[in-house]
């Protein structure tokens, strides 16, 4: 009966700044997932109905608080997957629909691919019957507005990972991108493997440098840490984010294991996170 829930806004924060009103918050959406789970919930189910509710919150660089990229436009990356099974849904670079998540859930339940970009996720998510965002500029409103330094890697992401009371792992992770990215860019989010995986024995939802977390397939690493190596989740967490770190990124991700294990790991200033187990463990940081 053992289920465990970890769920993240970005690892973008700095001090400097008071996150009360996003750990409050995130702390309110912990709690209705663990009731959830405590109740029988799936995981998929769970993770998803998580990342809608910090999509819709506009506290953090997805959904609601995304930036715009340089030519003013939202582009939307998400994406889900069932351990169970490694059914797998993603959207890149969706533009006008409130949910990234849902679109993504839509492409696992709803066709027979995993990853739909640009306007041919947009025109999935409209047949769908997805809500629409509307106006961009009534709608959106911007966690973070800086302005960006060219080349700066600014980012931020929300995710969730969960077994649930019957054993199942799932992972679902959403964000707006880079701060003023680049028209089209897509980054680790959306891509199976390296932003997001779910599988019998990890679920990991990363945030980050989405170039870097790419490029060490991070991810999907961790479980093959874990399943070829041996490794405890927190090692294979720890392992594979030095891997992605020695080649120049920074962030964090949340992990959970088939023992209901947690690992919130992040090599950033801060990754706003929260966890909750059946034990009674439950806690919001955004730092150390």
């Amino acid at each position: 009966m053992a289920w465990a829930l970890a769920l993240h806004g970005g690892a973008g924060p700095a001090r400097g700044r008071s996150y009360d009103r996003e750990e409050a918050h995130l702390a309110e959406v912990l709690r209705r997932g663990a009731d959830m789970l405590e109740e029988g919930a799936a995981a998929l189910d769970v993770v998803v109905a998580m990342v809608g509710e910090l999509e819709a919150c506009g506290f953090h660089v997805a959904g609601r608080g995304a930036s715009a990229n340089a030519d003013g436009i939202y582009e939307l990356d998400a994406a889900v997957m069932d351990g169970v099974k490694r059914r797998a849904g993603a959207v890149g670079g969706l533009v006008g629909f409130r949910s990234p998540i849902q679109a993504a859930r839509a492409v696992m339940d709803q066709t027979p691919h995993v990853l739909l970009i640009g306007a041919g996720a947009q025109a999935f998510a409209k047949s769908a019957g997805l809500e629409e965002v509307g106006d961009p500029a009534a709608y959106y409103t911007p966690a973070v507005s800086r302005p960006v330094e060219p080349g700066e890697l600014a980012h931020g992401t929300v995710g969730a990972v969960a077994r649930d009371t019957a054993g199942r792992l799932a992972a679902a992770t959403s964000t707006g991108g880079l701060l003023n990215k680049m028209p089209g860019r897509v980054g680790d989010t959306p891509l199976i493997g390296a932003g997001t995986w779910a599988d019998e024995r990890v679920a990991v939802s990363c945030t980050g440098q989405g170039e870097y977390f790419m490029r060490a397939a991070v991810a999907a690493d961790i479980s093959a840490r874990v399943r070829y190596g041996g490794q405890t989740l927190a090692a294979a967490c720890a392992g594979a984010l030095a891997d992605m770190e020695t080649q120049g990124g920074d962030g964090g991700l949340i992990a959970v294991d088939a023992m209901g294990n947690v690992a919130t790991p992040y090599v950033s200033e801060g990754m706003k996170r929260g966890i909750a187990t059946h034990t009674g463990r439950f806690e919001v940081k955004t730092f150390r």
